[in-house]
């Protein structure tokens, strides 16, 4: 199929249907509100199931009913949509269902605004709900990526029994590219739902789908088995891209629309006579610690680019390892940066140093 010029949540919501997706449920917010639109008219055309709920939690509800069910099931929101379905997504984990969760980004905290932002970075790759759990979290930077991991969001799913967040931002959600919308994903050997509540025909008894453990060595037992599952996710899933790390004097780490703003930093910087790779984590959990060890130890530092006041900075640290000095750039609230300010931001390192 010929490349097709589509708008940001359309594209998301088109490569849903392309994945097979049997179902949705969401409550509208902006900056994500042509997901459910565009849904709204072409799952039923597909002979698929769309469903407005009366409320975020009313929602994430269904999509455990659908994913016990053994329906590749899918819902999308915003920041405070998001926190209003971490209890629904704690459940998941628990009761290792799998499903698709779409967060399009704006400027918070509490209602905040509609521009788009990074700032829940945090509730994504540590969610608010309770428990020791994991949501594989994968963030996009051009729609063509988008489309392609929306598509494996649903494979990995599937693969690992485990709830997967699509995190974009209102400016990716908005924006219009070009996409490849047939591009194929490998598809996955996935083993059969026997787990799912559809009946007798295929085991023996009932399946009952839940998150309950009453025994404390039962539910040891249980977190220790989702603590395999996540190693091997981490081990298997861990998504980077890597640019002239190799012999940079400086590394910035950014990720989705600040990824794309720093490219055209990286390249004034360069022109420039001083030369600054970038790593992007695209799986921000998993998060690509080993991409860190490519960083030559003659480099200066490591600067963290992020349109919020500084969450990655976290994970930074940590892969870092206190190898190399560290500093921090960000705009909050919905404003985007221009590429110059990271230029001079990485000029004037020094003094933006965190650590």
């Amino acid at each position: 199929m010929a490349k097709i010029l589509m708008k940001g949540n359309e594209a998301i919501a088109l490569a849903a249907i392309k994945a097979g997706a049997d179902a949705f449920f969401g409550y509208p917010i902006t900056p994500q509100n042509e997901i459910p639109e565009y849904l709204s008219r072409m799952m039923p055309e597909h002979g698929k199931v769309f469903l407005q709920a009366e409320s975020e939690v009313a929602a994430i509800n269904m999509v455990y009913g659908a994913a016990a069910a053994g329906k590749r099931v899918m819902t999308s929101s915003s920041s405070v949509g998001i926190a209003l379905k971490q209890e629904g997504i704690s459940y998941l984990c628990g009761s290792e269902l799998p499903c698709v969760i779409v967060s399009i980004m704006r400027g918070g905290p509490g209602l905040g605004g509609i521009a788009p932002s990074q700032a829940d970075y945090f509730q994504a790759t540590r969610g608010g709900g309770n428990g020791d759990y994991q949501v594989v979290v994968l963030a996009p930077e051009t729609l063509q990526e988008a489309v392609d991991l929306m598509k494996e969001a649903f494979e990995i799913a599937d693969t690992y029994r485990n709830p997967v967040m699509l995190l974009a931002d209102g400016l990716i959600g908005q924006m219009m590219e070009s996409i490849d919308i047939d591009m194929p994903v490998k598809k996955r050997k996935i083993d059969p739902k026997s787990y799912a509540t559809t009946g007798t025909d295929h085991h023996p008894g009932r399946n009952v789908i839940n998150s309950v453990h009453l025994d404390p060595p039962e539910l040891e037992a249980h977190n220790q088995k989702l603590q395999r599952k996540y190693q091997t996710i981490i081990n298997q899933e861990t998504l980077v891209e890597t640019i002239d790390v190799e012999d940079a004097e400086y590394v910035v780490v950014a990720y989705g629309t600040a990824a794309r703003i720093a490219r055209s930093s990286l390249q004034m910087l360069n022109a420039n006579g001083i030369k600054t790779g970038m790593i992007r984590p695209i799986s921000l959990w998993p998060y690509p610690k080993k991409a860190f060890d490519k960083i030559p130890s003659s480099c200066k530092g490591i600067i963290v680019f992020e349109m919020s006041m500084g969450q990655m900075l976290d994970d930074v640290r940590i892969a870092n390892k206190g190898r190399f000095p560290l500093a921090f750039y960000g705009r909050s609230g919905g404003v985007v940066p221009e590429p110059e300010e990271l230029v001079e931001a990485v000029m004037s390192f020094q003094e933006r140093m965190v650590d």
